[in-house]
């Protein structure tokens, strides 16, 4: 099933469930008002919402919205606009490799059996056409599509095993970063904070069964296409190139500490080696020029640039909605 959120009344929306071709919804208060209710009850509750999914399919569901009308209104947030943990890992060798080279480091030995990961800010989720709002462009504005998963509560010390357990659910991830921000942050040895944004995820998040065979090792095998401007950046495979899959960068997360229905797992900005497939940032494009030609010539994000992340299925179909957000000038 998919499932989506409402702005308002409260600061965590109201929950949807939303059709397969994402044209219609409907809110189930009877259900669970809210995505993160949902997810403290998720054995209870799942059952229902599923019923609710197979009438909303069959024409049967009271109270249906037009959920595309809403989407372009603005009226959709994020499906969870308010996680207790954003924990982000790292898990595509190339994008590691191309901007450590940026700051003059390398990666890591240990990367290779230890994932690399960060604790973001989760206090405010953005929605799929909530715009990027900044105070300057010279931060170096980027885009960072990823694959991100919501999770059950997970014990401190769960296995790959159990974190494939807990996953209930899949999204897409606008990861916003300040790239000239950044190498001066890190330089202090403690990690990002002023670096990076608040996050945009995908309209809707949905169960893994959706994915169908796509959704293997805890890795979603679909490109993901990221326009700037309306020109494709790239379409990099999700599931190509990962040295780690969600379950083993949840069970990474989990490793000192227990884990919260409603934590989102990154697996960081997606990355081939094969760089005719393009790009999901800005920067990696801008490296590969840097050391092909000498010079970057893509720029960073500036206002009222446009971007779009997006996933389609192998008929075509946008399985969690497009991310389509504007640069804007904070007020």
């Amino acid at each position: 099933m998919k499932l989506a959120s409402l702005k308002g009344p409260g600061r965590d929306g109201t929950l949807l469930v939303v059709s397969r071709d994402l044209s219609t919804a409907v809110a189930a208060p009877r259900i669970a008002a809210t995505l993160q209710m949902a997810l403290e009850d998720w054995e209870g509750v799942a059952p229902e919402l599923a019923a609710l999914a197979g009438a909303l399919e069959n024409g049967n569901a009271r109270d249906a919205i037009d959920f595309r009308q809403a989407l372009e209104e603005g009226e959709v947030d994020a499906p969870l606009p308010r996680a207790y943990e954003w924990l982000d890992g790292s898990a595509y060798l190339s994008h590691v490799e191309r901007v450590r080279r940026a700051r003059n480091d390398t990666v890591p030995e240990s990367y290779h059996r230890d994932p690399l990961m960060y604790q973001g800010g989760a206090g405010r989720m953005m929605g799929a056409r909530d715009p990027i709002r900044v105070v300057s462009t010279e931060w170096g504005v980027d885009l960072e599509g990823e694959v991100a998963a919501i999770v059950g509560d997970l014990p401190m010390g769960a296995t790959a095993g159990q974190a494939a357990g807990a996953v209930r659910l899949v999204t897409l991830v606008n990861d916003v970063s300040f790239r000239r921000l950044i190498p001066a942050e890190l330089a202090k040895g403690f990690g990002f904070v002023n670096g990076k944004g608040a996050n945009a995820l995908a309209p809707v998040a949905v169960t893994p069964d959706e994915l169908g065979g796509a959704w293997k090792d805890g890795r979603v095998h679909l490109p993901l296409v990221c326009h700037v401007n309306g020109r494709e950046l790239g379409h990099p495979n999700a599931g190509t190139d990962a040295a780690f899959g969600l379950f083993e960068l949840i069970a990474h997360a989990a490793k000192t500490r227990e884990l919260a229905a409603g934590t989102l797992v990154g697996t960081g900005t997606i990355s081939n080696q094969d760089k005719s497939v393009g790009y999901a940032c800005l920067m990696e494009a801008r490296l590969v020029e840097q050391v092909e030609s000498g010079e970057a010539r893509t720029p960073f994000l500036a206002f009222g640039d446009t971007v779009r992340i997006e996933m389609k299925d192998a008929k075509g179909a946008s399985i969690f909605g497009a991310i389509e957000q504007r640069v804007e000038r904070y007020a």
